[in-house]
């Protein structure tokens, strides 16, 4: 089944790509909003990570002072309980404790349910304690018990000239109370640190150099030769957010777009990419549609113009065979066969056009001889052919005998008209180790080099008259069905042109 494709005209070549164009802008348009929200958002989440580290000194710095009060008030209540023990024990043995004037004394002792004391000599032999569970045998403040209490400095006192040590540690419940703020405050800012933010960031001091914070920064660009490169790296990423830190005083926040981002920064040029490649192939495609329709009108026309040659053959050859019958026009007659044995090569040459030739491995050189003798016998009289070619050996190629005659048919005829009626012609041929060149160079007019390619696009000429099919085609011979190459070797206007054949040899026969 033939398919055939038509295209009107080039136009709608162009109109495809414009709409390719629109539909790729369109297409990126939202993507760069995409890209811009993405990046907002990540600016959003380093300003609320960068305003979470700034207010991490002040929670700290709330949370020490609160401490430190409640450090204060048990140091009030512990001077109020060493009064008291003082003033008790400094009363006489008779003094009955229960009196108006010891109650206030004895009631602070008691209240004293949260701070663990004890009391003790000038030589640590406990004498009394209060909220700590001590065994009874245990009668000497040593060992662990020991490590406990002796973190604080003991208050000592005197009483009736003795010598006593009051030790204490703080309380449960600020210790409690301690370990869970920290936590809370801790936990509150490793999340924020870890979860609130994806992308590699650091908080630097007004400086620029030292850094307070960091998120996502892996630990070997924290090492002293690599930790300024890492400063300027971020820098230079984006723009530093200055922010106020505890004390009034100032530091800067620096961050790199996130993975998500940086890969998305080239979705653009990857999408812009494959735009060009899908464009790239549909002017292939696009070119080869042309190439196609032009090979089947070419096909077509060879065809035709053969199946035309062959009717009026038919016939020259029947009226040929009767003038024969008259002796008179013998010598005539040879050279109507001739003309009619050439019209006859012609039709079977343009029969050919669309199909795959039939290659025989053959000597070039009396092909070459033949057809430069047949076209200088029928050439203006004033143009001088010269031949060199090898006449001592073989030169084999893989070739169809009738396609290569008509090529080099039209190379010579397309030299005979560059001259005009008058100039020389030469063939001549040069052989390489796997390949060989044919030469074919004319006296005539020359072609500017703007042209070299282009005379042989079907349908070029620089004649008034003529369809510009030589040369296309016997670049379509050469090239596509014996797989050689023909191209200007050189020219000079006024002075003459070089048409170069290069095809590859065949080493044996056999082959």
């Amino acid at each position: 089944m033939n398919r055939t494709f038509n295209i009107k005209n080039q136009r709608t070549g162009w109109y495809i790509l414009l709409i390719g164009f629109i539909m790729f802008f369109l297409l990126l348009i939202p993507l760069n909003k995409v890209i811009q929200n993405l990046r907002l958002e990540e600016q959003k989440k380093v300003q609320i990570w960068a305003n979470a580290v700034a207010h991490k000194g002040e929670i700290v710095r709330n949370t020490q002072k609160f401490y430190d009060r409640m450090r204060q008030n048990e140091q009030v209540r512990l001077q109020q309980y060493l009064t008291a023990y003082k003033t008790i024990m400094s009363q006489p043995l008779e003094t009955d404790l229960s009196s108006e004037k010891l109650n206030f004394y004895m009631k602070i002792i008691s209240d004293n349910k949260s701070i663990p004391v004890i009391i003790t000599d000038e030589f640590n032999n406990i004498m009394d304690w209060k909220n700590v569970d001590i065994d009874t045998n245990h009668k000497i403040l040593t060992g662990t018990l020991y490590e406990r209490f002796s973190k604080n400095k003991p208050l000592e006192y005197e009483v009736s000239g003795m010598h006593f040590k009051l030790y204490y540690t703080e309380s449960e419940m600020f210790i409690q109370l301690k370990q869970l703020l920290d936590e809370i405050t801790n936990s509150l800012l490793t999340e924020i640190a870890d979860n609130m933010i994806s992308l590699p960031v650091i908080l630097t001091d007004s400086s620029q150099r030292k850094v307070i914070m960091s998120g996502n920064i892996p630990l070997k660009d924290f090492s002293s030769e690599n930790i300024q490169s890492t400063i300027e790296d971020l820098k230079n990423s984006n723009t530093p957010i200055k922010i106020t830190l505890p004390g009034n005083t100032y530091g800067y926040v620096m961050y790199k777009d996130s993975t998500n981002l940086r890969l998305l920064r080239f979705y653009p040029v990857l999408y812009g990419g494959i735009f060009v490649l899908v464009m790239i192939v549909f002017f292939v495609f696009y070119r080869t549609i042309k190439t196609s329709e032009q090979n089947l009108v070419w096909v077509g026309m060879s065809k035709e113009t053969a199946h035309q040659i062959g009717t009026p053959l038919s016939s020259l050859t029947a009226w040929n065979e009767l003038l024969r019958q008259n002796s008179e026009n013998v010598a005539i007659c040879e050279e109507i066969d001739k003309d009619i044995a050439k019209l006859q090569v012609v039709s079977q040459r343009f029969s050919q056009i669309g199909s795959i030739p039939t290659l025989k491995v053959q000597n070039i050189i009396p092909i070459i001889d033949n057809v430069t003798t047949y076209m200088s016998a029928r050439s203006p009289k004033k143009i001088k052919f010269t031949v060199d070619l090898p006449q001592d050996r073989e030169i084999l190629l893989l070739f169809n005998k009738q396609l290569i005659e008509w090529a080099f048919e039209n190379l010579i005829k397309n030299a005979m008209d560059a001259m005009q009626g008058q100039g020389s012609i030469s063939i001549a041929l040069e052989e390489k180790k796997d390949h060989i060149h044919i030469d074919v160079s004319d006296t005539g007019r020359g072609i500017p080099k703007s042209q070299f390619k282009k005379i042989f696009s079907p349908g070029f000429t620089t004649k008034k008259r003529g369809w510009g099919m030589g040369l296309s085609l016997v670049k379509r011979i050469i090239e596509e069905y014996h797989g050689g190459k023909i191209y200007v070797k050189s020219s000079s206007l006024g002075k003459g042109t070089t048409f170069r054949v290069e095809m590859d040899k065949v080493m044996d026969k056999n082959n």
